[in-house]
């Protein structure tokens, strides 16, 4: 412990674990500290079942119809990984897809009506789909075909649309679609989770379009991947590749204080000892004075012994519920996995729905979705702070990453885990700069 560290790291859920790998493989000298015995911090995947039981204070033991506690493992936190995202990105350049097994989610859709209908995002699927009447279909294959050809450095490509001035709501205008489908496209493929960038310029509304036919295209069924065992393998995946590269780790370490001289880190006191470090990097349950509260997230797991009604039997899918369907300010998402990606005992499956709170009586808000699931067997449910930080950490080298939000993709973690890069480097995150070089030892060989 007494030594002297370029980093130290507090908490292994997955921003933390990916910063602590980059930063190894940057040839910093880490330290990687967890008060908890497990990894994944906020986002650990729990097992045995008992454990969640415990977790959740529920009396008694699981069932015996929910089969071997040491079959599940369960997310706290519902995400799936888009194909052609910037976490696959990140996993594939650090070669840490070696430690992960993946599996394509068998479907996304979208509610409409007290329904649920698979999100068409190819020109065959919007001209075979029930979301639309038959006008709106060769409408909105014609902007399929526009978002796909669409290139901002290619006047040709724009058809008059200025990607910095034109707002998507003039986009969706041109081409004359409804209020229907500018719900499922802004919220099922452009994955917003409110309708304010419906007046911002619409350049990032079609890169998200983009993104996500292009990640479809990979694998055909949808563009989402999860893996195999759960959520819980990524920061164990990343932890690894800074265990390689010389990172030091340290679980059930309990944390006795950030020691802070004239307003800058200069260590960490643990067990009577000091770490000392450079720069730290946290999440907010490190360091509650330097952060505040932005907002409160439901989730509720659902253990089920069936696939989700109208989605031809899936073992995994995606559903989204656009805000204005349900009269609501954000929007529902409801995750699907099951026995099929190593999560669950033979034959069940997990449904975690999750959105941000608008009201007092936050379970209310979450009806329409749990209405989709019936009959369910068991619930977990969970209400948690989400909390940023106050200190962007310029002056005192602290940075403090930011809660898990609603959504069920990782881009907005990623997109923090390149804010915090860029506050700690002074470079904007480069993903060339992640890459394992040749001559470098795996760690896959015997010494």
């Amino acid at each position: 412990m007494n030594e002297e560290y370029d980093v130290i790291v507090l908490g292994t859920g997955l921003t933390e674990c990916i910063l602590s790998g980059i930063m190894s493989v940057k040839g910093k000298k880490v330290l990687h500290m967890d008060r908890n015995s497990y990894y994944g911090g906020e986002s650990a995947s729990i097992t045995p079942l008992e454990d969640l039981y415990k977790r959740f204070s529920l009396p008694g033991n699981p069932p015996e119809s929910m089969g071997k506690g040491r079959d599940w493992n369960v997310d706290l936190i519902p995400k799936f990984l888009m194909a052609n995202g910037q976490l696959v990105r990140m996993l594939l350049i650090t070669q840490v897809t070696r430690y992960l097994d993946f599996k394509v989610i068998e479907g996304s859709f979208v509610y409409k009506g007290g329904k649920i209908y698979k999100v068409p995002s190819t020109e065959t699927e919007a001209l075979s789909s029930n979301l639309m009447g038959l006008f709106e279909k060769r409408r909105f294959r014609k902007f399929l075909v526009f978002v796909a050809n669409f290139d901002e450095n290619d006047p040709k490509t724009l058809e008059g649309v200025d990607p910095k001035k034109s707002t998507m709501r003039d986009v969706y205008k041109k081409f004359d679609l409804g209020q229907d489908v500018i719900d499922f496209t802004g919220h099922a493929l452009a994955l917003y989770r409110t309708d304010e960038y419906l007046d911002q310029p619409c350049l990032e509304s079609l890169q998200r379009i983009k993104l996500y036919s292009e990640s479809l295209a990979r694998y055909g069924k949808s563009p989402y991947l999860y893996p195999l065992y759960g959520l819980g393998e990524l920061p164990q995946g990343f932890a690894r590749l800074s265990a390689i590269y010389g990172g030091t780790y340290m679980l059930n370490k309990p944390i006795e204080e950030i020691v802070v001289e004239n307003g800058k880190v200069v260590g960490v006191k643990s067990e009577g000892e000091i770490a000392r470090c450079k720069q730290l990097i946290c999440d907010p349950s490190y360091i509650s004075d330097r952060v505040t509260k932005v907002g409160q997230v439901i989730r509720v797991i659902c253990i089920m012994n069936h696939p989700i009604k109208s989605t031809n039997d899936a073992n995994s899918c995606q559903i989204i519920i656009p805000q204005n369907q349900v009269n609501r300010k954000s929007d529902i998402y409801v995750c699907m996995i099951s026995y099929a990606h190593n999560v669950a005992a033979q034959g069940k499956y997990i449904a975690i729905v999750s959105t941000t709170v608008e009201t007092s009586d936050p379970e209310k808000e979450i009806k329409p979705a749990l209405d989709l699931l019936e009959p369910v067997e068991q619930k977990f449910v969970s209400i948690s702070d989400q909390y940023g930080p106050t200190d962007l950490g310029t002056e005192s080298q602290i940075f403090i990453s930011r809660s898990y939000d609603a959504t069920t993709h990782f881009e907005t973690t990623c997109d923090d885990i390149k804010d915090i890069y860029k506050r700690m480097m002074g470079t904007e995150f480069d993903f060339a700069e992640m890459e394992r070089k040749k001559t470098d030892i795996f760690g896959d060989v015997d010494q």
